[in-house]
């Protein structure tokens, strides 16, 4: 199993479940455009999207909150670009890309227990770290799984 979460040779060759490719190959859209929304909305999605209230924090509260978000939406979009190049060029490791999915969804939620914020509706990312780490660990066993041709 190790050699197919750490090929030793690192190819565009996709040996897994063509659900979990075309999966991977949505989320990776999804983590690319919203990575842009928290860098280019007005309010980084914190309000309009996640529904902090910033409108009951300072205008130098509402900024700090508005500039993290940002700040996380670069973070999303490094990692959306090694995904698109994953994607596109180096497949054989989409096995590991879900691994570090589950990692970073499972942590989001263990985070969220203990740090909770408030919000004045359900926000999409807190469902999303509910669910999200189960379907990426569903990914990641079909795509270390063979296809059968």
């Amino acid at each position: 199993m190790l050699q197919k979460i750490l090929p030793s040779s690192i190819d565009n060759n996709y040996k897994g479940n063509i659900i979990a490719l075309w999966f991977f190959y949505l989320i990776t859209a999804v983590t690319v455009v919203r990575s842009l929304i928290h860098i280019f909305k007005h309010d980084g999605g914190a309000q309009s999207i996640a529904t902090i209230p910033l409108d009951t924090f300072t205008e130098p509260g509402a900024a700090v909150i508005i500039l993290i978000f940002a700040y996380w939406g670069l973070s999303q979009l490094m990692f959306g670009i090694i995904q698109v190049i994953v994607a596109i060029r180096y497949q054989s490791l989409i096995p590991l890309m879900y691994l570090m999915l589950v990692l970073e969804w499972g942590a989001r939620f263990l985070i969220s227990l203990n740090k909770p914020i408030e919000t004045v509706g359900q926000a999409p990312g807190g469902i999303g770290n509910m669910v999200f780490p189960f379907v990426c660990l569903l990914m990641f066993f079909l795509s270390i799984r063979a296809q059968n041709k």
